[in-house]
């Protein structure tokens, strides 16, 4: 069922809305018309999809990313918009260039000890033999159209994200990281009527036939799985990062962050 949901997103230069395949296209051409009376600069447009390795849920993020940035920027809007929970650590990897866990003297428990001692230069140079791109990296030196990146939140209880160039600019953007547009809460159903929308996820079958629920049958869960009586409920929120480690919800687009909202 999850795997039919419908995604699309509005267009935040106009409030239109598009089908996820059709929305790419027409933020390019506000984008073009910008281009005719832009700052001088350069900046990105930047698609972000959830790993559909890790669930199958189809949401997106398109933003307008400006050239002078840091990665380590783009990753505080990641965390602000979609997962943020406990600080978790947090990287980016070029797709292009991978490399083996161990390099030379140094290996991978060497970096993470540096990095615990404050040694963010140490620890960014040996991660970077790795194929990590260093977070204090500008993103005019990382960018470039048709590349593509991951990026993973948290290495316990992960999540991936996938990351593409889609068109550079000879302009810059209005600020550091700009919200075009992002997928609009998901018509989940709840897991058990398969009737009204879901509200609120056991984090313990979250991605199991039985793990989101509307309100109603939501008591009928707790009375079978004492987790969820006890810890494991969770609100529904629009973000991949949904139902994993306490995570309650971003602090950006708020408006968009609930459940489906029928109309």
């Amino acid at each position: 069922m999850e795997e039919k949901l419908k995604s699309e997103g509005k267009c935040l230069f106009c409030n239109e809305t598009f089908a996820k395949a059709g929305i790419m296209r027409h933020l390019k051409m506000h984008l073009a018309q910008i281009a005719k009376t832009g700052k001088k600069g350069n900046s990105y447009l930047v698609k972000v999809d959830n790993d559909p390795r890790w669930n199958g849920l189809p949401y997106f993020l398109y933003l307008w990313i400006n050239g002078n940035a840091k990665m380590e920027d783009f990753d505080a809007f990641l965390r602000e918009i979609w997962l943020e929970c406990c600080g978790h650590m947090s990287k980016f990897t070029d797709k292009s260039f991978k490399r083996e866990m161990s390099m030379g003297s140094y290996d991978i428990m060497d970096a993470f000890d540096f990095f615990e001692q404050g040694k963010v230069k140490q620890y960014e140079k040996i991660m970077e033999d790795f194929g990590e791109i260093p977070m204090s990296r500008a993103i005019n030196k990382v960018f470039a159209k048709g590349k593509k990146y991951e990026y993973e939140y948290d290495y316990g209880s992960s999540t991936i994200l996938q990351i593409e160039v889609m068109e550079e600019y000879p302009f810059a953007a209005p600020k550091k990281m700009v919200l075009l547009s992002r997928n609009e809460p998901l018509e989940i159903r709840c897991d058990m009527c398969h009737t009204e929308i879901a509200e609120v996820a056991c984090t313990v079958h979250i991605y199991e036939e039985e793990g989101k629920f509307c309100s109603k049958c939501a008591k009928k869960h707790a009375k079978v799985c004492s987790d969820f009586a006890d810890y494991a409920s969770a609100t529904i929120v629009n973000s991949p990062r949904m139902g994993v480690c306490g995570y309650e919800g971003g602090v950006i687009d708020i408006e968009r962050d609930g459940i489906f909202n029928k109309k």
